[in-house]
């Protein structure tokens, strides 16, 4: 990322040249971390739509099918597979909806909850080694000042 001085500029919506390149490099910046961080501790047996309905469920609660389905943006057709995947690999558990007979609950078995913290304290430490080998004690420092400033970024 290229951090020259520049003029103070606009964009076109009348956006500071600032606002605008921190938003970009930012976006940029956590998309490629994001992106390593699931490569750190991604389970070989488990495709990424099953990481991230046990993920969902994990956060959420229980949930049926089609609250994943709608969750991540896809058909509930197409999301049928993945709970019953789950369920062979001894990852959920499902029961009775209450509220819909037909349905199911899907829930997290402990051997689940386990591999979650285990994947989960992986990524933590691989990004706390990270900042420690790539990073000096004063850089560390102005993450952290940035990270705070950052915090204000979702407030209303």
């Amino acid at each position: 990322m290229d951090h020259k001085p520049t003029e103070t500029c606009e964009t076109a919506a009348g956006i500071p040249d600032s606002a605008a390149r921190s938003a970009r490099d930012l976006r940029v910046v956590l998309s490629r971390l994001r992106r390593r961080i699931r490569e750190v501790a991604t389970d070989e047996d488990l495709t990424p739509s099953q990481e991230s309905a046990l993920t969902l469920v994990g956060r959420r609660g229980a949930a049926t099918a089609s609250a994943l389905a709608s969750a991540q943006g896809v058909r509930p057709q197409s999301m049928a597979a993945t709970p019953a995947a789950l369920d062979q690999h001894g990852l959920i558990r499902r029961s009775p909806d209450p509220e819909d007979g037909r349905g199911q609950l899907v829930t997290l078995t402990e051997a689940s909850r386990a591999r979650i913290e285990d994947n989960r304290q992986v990524r933590e430490e691989w990004l706390a080694r990270a900042f420690e080998d790539r990073c000096t004690e004063r850089e560390r420092r102005t993450v952290l000042d940035a990270l705070a400033l950052m915090e204000r970024l979702p407030e209303q």
